[in-house]
């Protein structure tokens, strides 16, 4: 099956007083229907993909190489006209902000119906009535109401909610999350993932989900790639990945989380800091923090080793006895 994405070997680089290599050879491949967590810490490359994806980079400041196909469509050769109709008619995005992202000075009402006019080409008032159906969606109250609100009075979450109004009235074929629960309290946050999950399967979209949490990928997710100083450094099915960690990184951060923590125990967390992406080491990125590294992992580039034919992981010491140990610990 021809996957709706589809990215290979993309690299992104900030031009400037330094040249900041924010993603190293980055691949992708997403199936219809399909939800891919992405994960990392920040500053890992995770959002600067999903901006890639929509070609939301500063142009005079950003190099791109590799290539993007979406539904098709080679996404790095479109030019301004086609990519305002690839832009939330195609692929749409949900972004971490929506106080941001939202615009303050118009409608929430108007804000949809924009789009919906501007993508499907129906009048007006068919504009409104497909707002008012999408407020209704995402079980945000008194929605005709809410229609004439303004995105500062709204909550949090219902400016979330009406964001992903916003990002779905189209009928995206994908849709790309950018840590939508990060700013709300525990309560809302579950309700805005199962609202996603359901949406997402009504719809039959394709998402690729960016967080931090691994609880949350957990929830919204079928596969996980993990994302490390512009790389994925391991990929594969939610339950490979979270039973059977084979990157040291991933098991870092599988280890440093409270969840299942003892009271008086200190958490197992990752020792040193994530490189500096204008001065990359050569070989592995998380050499230096890794306690299996030796001279092998900083020779060259390390090409993704499979455990078993959908999971993958870029690490030289897969198969020997001190990297089983590890990760049964």
């Amino acid at each position: 099956m021809t996957p709706i994405i589809a990215i290979r070997d993309l690299t992104v680089c900030f031009t400037g007083e330094r040249n900041v290599n924010a993603l190293n050879g980055v691949d992708i491949s997403l199936a219809e229907g399909e939800v891919l967590g992405l994960i990392g810490e920040s500053g890992s490359g995770k959002s600067v993909t999903l901006k890639a994806l929509l070609r939301l980079l500063p142009p005079r400041r950003t190099r791109m190489t590799g290539s993007i196909h979406v539904a098709g469509r080679d996404v790095m050769a479109l030019d301004e006209a086609a990519l305002e109709d690839y832009r939330g008619g195609l692929v749409s995005m949900i972004f971490q902000e929506p106080m941001l992202a939202l615009d303050p000075v118009y409608t929430i009402g108007d804000q949809i119906a924009e789009a919906v006019v501007r993508h499907r080409g129906v009048s007006w008032a068919d504009g409104r009535k497909r707002a008012l159906e999408m407020l209704e969606g995402v079980r945000i109250r008194s929605a005709k109401r809410r229609l004439e609100a303004y995105p500062h009075e709204m909550s949090g979450g219902m400016r979330q909610r009406a964001m992903i109004a916003l990002a779905l009235s189209c009928g995206p074929k994908v849709l790309l999350a950018d840590e939508p629960t990060t700013a709300l309290d525990a309560t809302v946050q579950i309700q805005i993932l199962l609202l996603l999950r359901e949406l997402q399967r009504e719809m039959g979209m394709a998402v690729i989900f960016v967080t931090h949490d691994i609880g949350v990928a957990v929830e919204i997710s079928d596969r996980i790639a993990v994302m490390y100083a512009g790389r994925i450094v391991e990929t594969g099915s939610l339950r490979d990945v979270v039973k059977n960690p084979s990157h040291p990184y991933t098991r870092g951060l599988l280890h440093s989380t409270i969840h299942g923590a003892r009271r008086g125990e200190r958490l197992d967390a990752i020792p040193g800091a994530p490189p500096r992406l204008d001065r990359l080491p050569p070989g592995c990125p998380f050499a230096p923090r890794c306690a299996l590294a030796d001279t092998s992992c900083v020779q060259g580039d390390i090409a993704p080793v499979f455990v078993t034919p959908q999971h993958s992981a870029r690490c030289l010491k897969l198969g020997n006895p001190a990297h089983a140990r590890a990760g049964a610990a």
